[in-house]
């Protein structure tokens, strides 16, 4: 991938010859990446989806981000759907696929619109993503009736077609058709007049409030430590596995690497977290949330 910025055609070429998969070896491959973490499978995986993330990723370059960051992040969506993609609910990849990759790129796209945030609910997303082509539309077909429609009415139009609030498309309004400012730029043209960065209140914590929350934080790694010192070794691990990992595993992928069912896999968690409350009764609730 090209460092200046400009787009590397090598890659989309690259993609264009992966293997295209058929259902069969598709669902094969997921299987040995979701059961067995199979790396090659993975790698094989996402290297034959890489051209519908870079086509997808094609479709935002009217929003000004450079071609290579759109498939940087399309990629990433891939990633992510392969990850927490189950072939057990019987449909294609790239049928899944195809909501991670889109929801990685707007995501980015919003995120380097503008310095402030246009938000990321899926309200703001669609206002983002449609707005200007249903203004657009809706002014179109108001000329070719001969009506005149006035801004208010044509933000009410525009909220009920795309089915928001109208206060959020006079926010959104306002968010695409401005521009940043410099927070260093004066509030009046007099020389000595106060930047506006100094009217902004300062949101970070407080030294004493990071200290204590610090405290807190040490005090509850404490307490699960303990807790967890009270498990015997396959207990630990199926705690560790389903609660502390970033990506928890199913139960059944347990079952299979500890040559079990997944019925008895949950009865042994079950049981390691009734043995934790236990320990950890008394010493605060906050705790006891984790286990919710």
């Amino acid at each position: 991938m090209a460092l200046d910025g400009s787009y590397d055609h090598s890659l989309s070429r690259r993609a264009m010859q992966a293997e295209l998969l058929d259902a069969e070896t598709e669902l094969a491959l997921a299987y040995a990446w979701r059961d067995n973490r199979d790396e090659q499978a993975l790698h094989r995986l996402i290297t034959a989806y890489m051209r519908l993330a870079i086509s997808m990723a094609a479709k935002f370059k009217r929003y000004g981000a450079p071609m290579n960051d759109l498939i940087q992040e399309a990629s990433l969506g891939l990633m992510k759907a392969a990850d927490k993609f189950d072939p057990d609910r019987g449909v294609r990849f790239s049928t899944y696929a195809v909501w991670w990759i889109k929801a990685s790129i707007q995501d980015h796209v919003m995120r380097n619109w503008s310095m402030v945030r246009t938000g990321s609910t899926s309200s703001q997303k669609s206002l983002f993503f449609n707005m200007r082509r249903v203004q657009a539309r809706l002014e179109r077909e108001a000329a070719a009736s001969g009506e005149k429609l006035d801004g208010h009415q044509l933000r009410q139009m525009i909220a009920t077609e795309v089915g928001v609030p109208l206060h959020d498309v006079e926010m959104m309004e306002g968010r695409l058709s401005g521009s940043d400012y410099s927070l260093n730029a004066t509030q009046s043209s007099a020389d000595e007049g106060r930047e506006w960065i100094e009217t902004l209140e300062d949101g970070g914590d407080q030294a004493s409030e990071s200290v204590a929350r610090d405290k807190d934080i040490d005090t509850l790694r404490g307490w699960l430590v303990s807790a967890l010192g009270d498990l015997n070794e396959r207990e630990r691990f199926i705690v560790r596995e389903r609660k502390l990992r970033d990506a928890p595993r199913t139960l059944e992928s347990l079952g299979d690497e500890l040559g079990l069912s997944k019925e008895r896999v949950r009865q042994l968690e079950a049981a390691a977290f009734g043995k934790m409350r236990k320990t950890l009764e008394g010493q605060s609730r906050e705790v006891h949330d984790f286990f919710a």
